[in-house]
């Protein structure tokens, strides 16, 4: 009996939409919330085992089943729970895949379940109401400690602002929602909700780091500024649908990490730097953390003359690294070098995918910016 009862959950599994967790959509999903009726990862299953008072999970391969349990799950399934509990996800509100982050995917799930935020939409009230304010932990750009910060978010004024001290009258800085993004990096920022937040001041990109201890906090935070972004773009682009919209909200980065760089006459040695592909701009920092990029790259497309090459020119001198990259442009090359093969394996996909796009009108007025630099 256990045996079949068994092989009734895994013939479940085969049903389409549960092939993949209902939570991250990865596939192959083995574990199952007998309470909630949804197939899910191993992942995703760690997540609801800290809900036990909504959600208790068993292995579909390992776990003994009930005859009630089994009925349930065929009653039910991740179809059925999507139409109930995500009945009114708004638009703009990040749906994490299992690609990202241990804190979205969990609050994604608190959100859906345990708050029921989607089937209550004024419970979606600290993110969509074009108006927040709040306190959240600042790295300082010199010294690098994190220092409490007021935080104000205005949809009206299309800003997010910050003071250094909570009477101050003046903003130490106004982000334009305009040239704003936001994307989780934990690792980098050594805090598990560590937020990255970019924006463009005098046409530089300028980054902030920032967390708040409260889980549900940041990424509160984080869908805030994605609805802002989304009102202010249907505004900027009134005939565009919400599947057009929804990629620009927030973008996470193409590819980061470290290479060594020459300077543009190529006389010079190789120094290592901190790279970060973001669209089209290929930023370098000393340190990771650093506030300002040393320096930007537009990379176009393959028609207006970008190329990537694999290698070094054969005269090159003075890199460390032996895995060689150069980046042509129509105004000079980029000599980069990489440690690994791998690394530069990864590093030249990430520029051929934007080589190969073809460019949009708004992107040649960024290349003719980066042209006239001084």
């Amino acid at each position: 009996m256990a045996k079949e009862r068994r092989r009734a959950v895994l013939e479940l599994l085969q049903r389409p939409g549960n092939t993949r967790c209902a939570d991250c959509g990865s596939p192959d999903p083995d574990w199952a919330s007998y309470t909630l009726g949804v197939f899910i990862c191993l992942s995703c299953s760690g997540i609801h085992r800290n809900i036990p008072q909504v959600s208790k999970v068993k292995s579909v391969r390992l776990d003994a089943w009930e005859e009630a349990q089994v009925e349930f799950m065929a009653s039910h399934g991740n179809d059925a729970a999507r139409d109930m509990y995500e009945s009114k996800v708004p638009p703009f509100y990040y749906r994490p895949t299992f690609s990202d982050c241990q804190l979205l995917r969990e609050q994604w799930i608190r959100a859906k379940y345990e708050r029921q935020e989607f089937t209550h939409p004024d419970k979606q009230e600290p993110y969509s109401a074009g108006y927040r304010e709040g306190f959240l932990w600042k790295r300082g750009r010199d010294n690098g400690q994190f220092l409490s910060r007021k935080f104000v978010l205005t949809e009206r004024e299309g800003s997010l602002k910050y003071f250094n001290r909570s009477d101050a009258k003046e903003p130490k800085a106004v982000m334009k929602i305009e040239h704003l993004n936001a994307t989780f990096q934990p690792a980098k920022i050594g805090h598990p909700h560590g937020l990255q937040v970019t924006y463009l001041k005098d046409n530089s990109t300028r980054n902030i780091f920032v967390y708040h201890e409260d889980g549900k906090e940041i990424v509160d935070w984080f869908n805030a500024l994605r609805a802002a972004r989304f009102h202010y773009l249907q505004v900027a682009f009134p005939g565009a649908s919400d599947a057009d919209l929804v990629p620009k909200l927030s973008r996470n980065y193409l590819k980061e990490g470290y290479m060594e760089k020459t300077g543009p006459k190529q006389t010079e040695g190789f120094r290592k730097r901190w790279f970060t592909m973001d669209d089209r701009r290929l930023m370098y920092f000393k340190d990771p953390l650093d506030a300002f990029a040393r320096g930007e790259v537009f990379i176009g497309s393959r028609e207006s003359g970008y190329t990537v090459l694999d290698g070094l020119p054969p005269s090159t001198q003075g890199h460390h690294w032996p895995h060689g990259i150069t980046i042509v442009t129509p105004e000079r090359r980029f000599l980069l070098a990489c440690e690994t093969e791998t690394e530069q394996r990864a590093w030249v996909e990430a520029f051929r995918k934007v080589v190969d796009r073809p460019m949009l009108p708004q992107e040649y007025a960024v290349e003719a910016h980066f042209k006239h630099k001084p």
